[in-house]
């Protein structure tokens, strides 16, 4: 059997992530921007270092798991 725990996880966080989908921080006018579908440099820093935290805490702290077959 295959673990597909990490897989979904960092897919979705990936999704999520992505600077200027959802949010951007720091945006270009304000802290957090929403949904303006730009970035900067500093904001894809932000977001590398936030998904990094994340990616960390599901998969080595909460330990997701998801068998699949």
């Amino acid at each position: 059997m295959s673990d597909w725990g990490p897989v979904f996880v960092a897919v979705i966080l990936f999704v999520l992530l992505t600077p200027g989908l959802l949010f951007q921080m720091p945006g270009h006018q304000r802290w957090v921007e929403f949904g303006n579908f730009k970035t900067s440099g500093a904001a894809i820093m932000a977001h590398s270092f936030l998904y990094f935290a994340l990616i960390c805490v599901f998969l080595l702290a909460v330990k997701v798991h998801l068998y699949l077959g």
